[in-house]
């Protein structure tokens, strides 16, 4: 047996989960309560696993623990492994099994209720479960869904893919805006406002206008972040679908006021905006 076969040959579900708890609780200390042993089974338990793998998984100062470049990639790995085997765990008991299907924001936009019923009808022994995380991947890279809808540029190449449809651009609005009764917006007019834009899971960037003609950008953490700044009146938006209901018709057709489409893992509840396509 070579030597990567005797380290993998140690390697244990306990170990996984070990790592898994560290990180989305922040600590060692957290991990331990999350999983019920000492601190100190806690740090040995990750210490055989960096033994096994041969790698150092986190960085550790008294305040932080992040993970290392190697810790991402073992840590998508083993969210995918811990989930597998709780998936085999339901089945067995249960006879019923799961599918996870994550986006960073707005789901299937305006079809998610009708898609959640139909699976529900069509599929009755397979829990359908919406997750939203904040990655531009909707969770896929992490580990932590089955599928993914994914908006905007990304490389594919590391996932199996298929386009299912396509979405209008739309800017999103206060209700209270001055142009929340407009029939149309120019992109011109655009810059003249503040643009919330999300880096990490926007479908937006400032390059679609002309160099000198931008507007200012207000940079936000997440979708809620992005719809407080664009609640408030200060910041606009504009991105695909928007997760808003537009009004039918016309090129530029202005929006009705709505409730952002929610799933039953969203946040920002009841915010209200209005939403005109551009």
């Amino acid at each position: 047996m070579d030597e990567g076969r005797r380290n993998t040959a140690g390697l244990e579900l306990k170990h996984l989960r070990c790592l898994v708890a560290i990180v989305d609780t922040g600590g060692f200390t957290d991990a331990a309560l999350e999983l019920g042993v000492s601190q100190a089974a806690v740090s040995r338990t990750l210490l055989a696993l960096e033994k096994i793998l041969g790698v150092r998984l986190l960085h550790r100062t008294s305040r932080t623990v992040e993970p290392t470049t190697a810790g991402v990639r073992v840590l998508a790995r083993a969210r995918l492994l811990l989930a597998g085997a709780d998936e085999l765990v339901t089945e067995a008991t249960t006879g019923h099994s799961r599918l996870h299907i994550g986006h960073a924001w707005s789901a299937f936009g305006r079809h998610t209720t009708e898609f959640q019923r139909r699976w529900h009808h069509d599929h009755p022994d397979v829990e359908l479960r919406l997750i939203r995380h904040n990655s531009s991947t909707g969770g896929l890279a992490e580990g932590l869904c089955d599928l993914a809808v994914v908006r905007g540029s990304l490389d594919l190449k590391p996932w199996s893919h298929a386009l299912v449809g396509h979405e209008h651009r739309c800017l999103a609005l206060a209700s209270d805006d001055p142009w929340a009764r407009r029939r149309s917006v120019r992109l011109a007019e655009v810059a003249t406002r503040t643009l919330a834009l999300d880096r990490r899971t926007g479908t937006t960037t400032s390059a679609l206008w002309p160099e000198g003609e931008r507007p200012a950008v207000e940079h936000t953490h997440d979708i809620d972040d992005w719809l407080a700044a664009i609640a408030s009146g200060r910041c606009v938006g504009r991105g695909r679908g928007c997760g808003w209901r537009p009004r039918p018709g016309g090129h530029c057709g202005a929006g009705p006021t709505g409730r952002r489409r929610r799933g039953p893992d969203s946040g920002a509840r009841g915010r209200r905006g209005r939403a005109t396509r551009v």
